[in-house]
C-alpha cells in the first residue's frame, strides 16, 4: 500500500501532531474508566448490584464498537478534526451526566453518550498520524499513541479515587469533565496542527492495487477481517489482564490482597516502557510480524509460568512486569500491520472496522474468564490468556498473507 506521509516532514511538526493526538487518545482511555474505579461508591449510592454496574461497561463498549465502525465513514468524508472535537465534547457531556445522575437508568443513558464519544478515536487518530507524520517517525508515533492510552488508564483511578475520598464521587466526575473540556479547548486552539492535507486525485487510468472503488468495497479485502480478528483477540488478552488475571494469580500463589492492584499497575507501566522500545524496533516495517510474534511468544511463556510454576509471591509482580513489557514491544508493530493493509482512500473506514474488534474483545472475554473464576478455575484463566496470546502470533502472520491476496489478484487481472 502507498503512504501519504513524507519522510522529510520537520521534527517539530511531527512532534506537535503526535503530542496532540496522543493527548486525545489519553482522554479516550481515561474516559473508559470513569465509572469502574467508583463502583463501590456507586453501588451504595444507587443500591444496585455489581452485575448492574458491570452492565454499564457492556453498554459503553457495545455502543463504542458500533460507532467506531460508522465513524470511519464520517472521517473519510469530512476529515478527522471535526469528528475528534465532537467525540471529546460528548465525553465531557457524559462525565457531567454521570456526576448529575440520580438513578441507574441515567448512568446507562450517559454510558451510551460516552460510548458514542469514545468510538471516534481510532479512526481519527490513525488517519491523522498516517497522513501528517513523516514515514521515518511513524513507528515512534504509534509507540507514543499506545503509551498515552496506557497512561490514560492509569490516570483514571489515580485521579478519581483520591478526589472521591476527599470530597465525593460526584465531585470526582465533575473534575473529570473539567479535564476533558480543558483538553478539548487545547486541541481547538491548536486545530491547524490537526488539519490533514487532502488526498491527491488519482492519475487517469491509475488503480490502487487492492483499493476499493465503492464506499463498502474495502470490506472485501481479506486483510481487513484478519486484522479485525487480531484486534478482537488482542483486546481479549488485555481484558483478562485488566479484570481477573491479578486475582487469579493471588489465588494460585498466595499473594497479599493488597498486591492485586499493584500487579495491574506494574503491567501497564511496563507495557508503556515496552512500547518505547517497540517504536525503535519498527524502524523497518518489514519486521512487523516477527516483532509481534516475538512479543506475544515471550508473553505467552510468562503466562504459562504463572499458570504452572510454583513461584514466590514477589516474583509474580516481576512476571506481570515482564509480560507487560513483552506485550508493549509488539504494540507499534501491531498498528503497522493495519497500516500496511489499509488503502489510502479508506483509512478511516478500515480503522473503524478493525479497531471495533477491540471493543468486542473487551466485552466478550470477561464472560468466559468470569465463569472460570466463579468455578475456582484460577489456572484456567491464565491458560486462556496464554492460548489467546499464542493465537495472536499465528494471526499476525495471517495478516501478512491476507494483505497480499488483493495485490496478486490485481496483477492477474492485468
Amino acid at each position: 500500500m502507498t503512504t501519504m506521509t513524507l519522510p522529510g516532514t520537520p521534527v517539530r511538526q511531527d512532534a506537535a501532531v503526535i503530542g496532540l493526538v496522543g493527548l486525545a487518545h489519553c482522554v479516550s482511555h481515561f474516559s473508559q474508566l470513569l465509572l469502574a474505579p467508583l463502583f463501590p461508591w456507586l453501588r451504595d449510592a444507587f443500591e444496585v448490584s455489581y452485575a448492574q454496574l458491570g452492565l454499564l461497561l457492556t453498554i459503553f463498549f457495545i455502543v463504542s464498537c458500533t460507532v467506531q465502525a460508522l465513524s470511519g465513514f464520517v472521517v473519510d468524508r469530512h476529515g478527522p478534526r471535526p469528528v475528534l472535537f465532537g467525540g471529546l465534547a460528548l465525553l465531557g457531556v457524559a462525565a457531567l451526566g454521570f456526576a448529575a445522575s440520580r438513578s441507574w437508568w441515567m448512568l446507562a443513558l450517559f454510558s451510551v453518550v460516552a460510548g458514542v464519544g469514545n468510538g471516534v478515536f481510532h479512526p481519527v487518530d490513525y488517519t491523522v498520524l498516517n497522513r501528517k507524520v513523516g514515514k521515518a517517525r511513524l513507528g515512534h508515533a504509534y509507540s507514543v499513541h499506545g503509551i498515552t492510552g496506557s497512561l490514560g488508564w492509569a490516570l483514571a483511578p489515580a485521579m478519581l479515587v483520591p478526589i472521591t475520598l476527599a470530597f465525593s464521587w460526584r465531585v470526582a466526575l465533575l473534575s473529570a469533565a473539567a479535564l476533558i473540556f480543558a483538553v478539548l479547548a487545547l486541541l481547538v486552539w491548536r486545530r491547524d496542527t490537526l488539519q490533514v492535507p487532502p488526498l491527491p486525485s488519482p492519475a487517469p487510468g491509475a488503480a490502487h492495487a487492492g483499493a476499493a472503488e465503492g464506499p463498502f468495497d474495502f470490506l472485501k479485502l481479506p486483510a481487513v477481517w484478519t486484522c479485525f480478528g487480531f484486534f478482537l483477540l488482542y483486546a481479549g488478552a488485555l481484558s483478562v489482564v485488566q479484570s481477573f488475571a491479578p486475582e487469579a494469580a493471588r489465588q494460585l500463589h498466595a499473594m497479599p490482597a493488597a498486591w492485586v492492584g499493584t500487579c495491574l499497575t506494574v503491567y501497564m507501566v511496563s507495557a508503556a516502557a515496552g512500547m518505547v522500545l517497540g517504536g525503535f524496533l519498527i524502524a523497518d516495517p518489514r519486521r512487523s510480524e516477527r516483532i509481534v510474534a516475538a512479543g506475544f511468544g515471550l508473553a505467552m511463556l510468562v503466562a504459562l509460568t504463572v499458570a504452572w510454576a510454583s513461584v514466590p509471591a514477589w516474583l509474580v509482580l516481576a512476571l506481570f512486569g515482564a509480560m507487560g513489557f513483552f506485550t508493549g514491544t509488539a504494540g507499534p508493530s501491531r498498528d503497522m500491520l493495519v497500516k500496511a493493509s489499509t488503502p489510502d482512500n479508506a483509512s478511516g473506514r478500515v480503522y473503524g472496522v478493525v479497531y471495533g474488534g477491540l471493543d468486542i474483545g473487551q466485552a466478550l472475554m470477561p464472560l468466559l474468564t468470569g465463569a472460570l473464576m466463579d468455578r475456582g478455575a484460577y489456572r484456567g484463566v491464565w491458560l486462556v490468556l496464554a492460548a489467546v496470546q499464542g493465537v495472536l502470533i499465528l494471526t499476525a502472520f495471517n495478516v501478512r498473507r491476507a494483505r497480499r491476496t488483493p495485490l496478486r489478484a490485481a496483477q492477474v487481472r492485468r
